[in-house]
């Protein structure tokens, strides 16, 4: 790790202490989405990638890597793939194995792997090939969204995908869960509306909400033969779903869809709770909020008019928000978010959640500056270790994408 003092500023509180933990200057690297589950729960080690940008990377790239990053041993960096393809890693809720995906796929045709590892490199295994139609279809998985997601009890992994033969149009898009003891797989959900689902599974230990997956819908898109999203409708057309991972109970989240409120195309699951988190662009103040709201029975694509329906605008006290991406710890307490507030690279802002979301957020606190470009592959993208303790996000104010890590007070 590399201490980085001069990322903070006059702003900054006292006791905040910046590290670069990634630093070739010819290779990018950064952190995960942050709604992947890449954590020890001792919030100790955790998995970045090299040779990537914010979003994904290059699959076929021979360089890229999943690395464990150890921060106990000063960041100290091991490699945990070599394996070209790999894809879409899931940090085990007992923090001792890693799954991911060996992506050989085309529309119709290759082959998908899942594959297991300790978080040490030793005993990887081969878990399961998808190489003909899925159980009870006709469809073969291609195109792996780069983040899959793994059960609270660590029994099953979800993994959306592109389902089309790259010959028919309007081919669909669908959502795998792998059942891991037994090493199935059955697909769940299938359409044309599902080709950025951001699947997530829900952190609760209820043995029930253990089945929950939040998962995001994109009314009006439209994609090729051979999956390339030609037109991606956010906005008016994002809605955000609950689903039980059998593809029954399917609910609704209050946000969105009202010609006034639109979701972003951000959401994750509040800590460990039942509750979710999203942001918003409401179009006659041109801000971006963050909003709470627990799922209510599905009647229609309603959103924000969701009958019997619970939100809360937790960022209605901050004076014209502009936040995107978030995320907060395992148990709720805090919440990190990025703000295109400030013109210099944007900033990040740390937060106490009142306990359950009840309420709006008291106070955002100023943390930095990460003074990055803002490209669409260089987000900051901050998240939180599971303790809270700890913040993390992307810059590329070295002129490389590199991965950062801010120690909380």
């Amino acid at each position: 790790m590399i201490p980085r003092p001069d990322l903070c500023d006059a702003r900054t509180p006292g006791g905040v202490e910046v590290f670069q933990l990634t630093n070739d200057p010819a290779l990018p690297s950064c952190h995960l989405y942050m709604e992947a589950q890449v954590f020890t729960p001792d919030s100790r080690r955790f998995l970045l990638h090299r040779s990537a940008h914010a979003h994904d990377s290059d699959r076929t790239d021979p360089r890229h890597r999943y690395q464990v990053c150890d921060l106990e041993n000063d960041g100290a960096l091991t490699d945990l793939t070599t394996e070209v393809g790999a894809t879409a890693p899931s940090v085990t809720p007992d923090g001792a194995t890693v799954y991911y995906f060996i992506d050989e796929s085309t529309p119709g045709v290759g082959r998908v792997t899942l594959k297991r590892v300790k978080l040490d490199g030793s005993a990887r295994e081969t878990v399961l090939v998808i190489d003909s139609p899925l159980p009870g279809t006709h469809f073969r998985p291609s195109q792996l969204y780069p983040l899959s997601t793994i059960s609270s009890d660590g029994n099953r992994l979800a993994l959306s995908c592109f389902l089309g033969d790259g010959v028919s149009e309007g081919a669909p898009w669908g959502l795998l869960v792998f059942d891991l003891p037994r090493a199935e797989v059955r697909l769940v959900v299938a359409g044309p509306t599902w080709c950025n689902m951001h699947p997530q599974y829900c952190r609760s230990r209820d043995a029930d909400a253990a089945h929950d997956i939040l998962i995001q819908e994109n009314h009006g898109s439209y994609c090729s033969a051979t999956g390339e999203i030609l037109t991606l409708v956010s906005g008016a057309g994002a809605d955000i779903h609950v689903i039980r991972d059998d593809g029954m109970h399917f609910r609704n989240l209050p946000w969105g869809r009202n010609g006034e409120e639109y979701c972003q195309g951000h959401q994750c699951w509040l800590g460990s709770s039942q509750r979710a988190i999203t942001s918003t662009w409401v179009s006659s103040t041109r801000e971006c909020q963050l909003i709470a709201g627990d799922a209510a029975p599905f009647l229609d694509h309603h959103g924000i008019a969701t009958p019997e329906s619970t939100r809360i605008e937790l960022s209605r006290h901050f004076p014209n928000p502009q936040f995107y991406h978030f995320a907060t710890d395992s148990a709720g307490a805090r919440l990190i978010t990025d703000s295109g507030q400030n013109d210099n690279g944007g900033s990040l802002y740390l937060a106490a959640l009142p306990a359950g979301a009840e309420t709006p957020i008291a106070e955002f606190t100023y943390l930095l500056s990460p003074r990055a470009s803002w490209q669409p592959n260089c987000h900051i993208h901050p998240f939180l270790s599971p303790d809270g303790r700890k913040g993390f996000f992307n810059s590329d104010e070295s002129g490389t994408l590199q991965a950062y890590m801010v120690r909380l007070p």
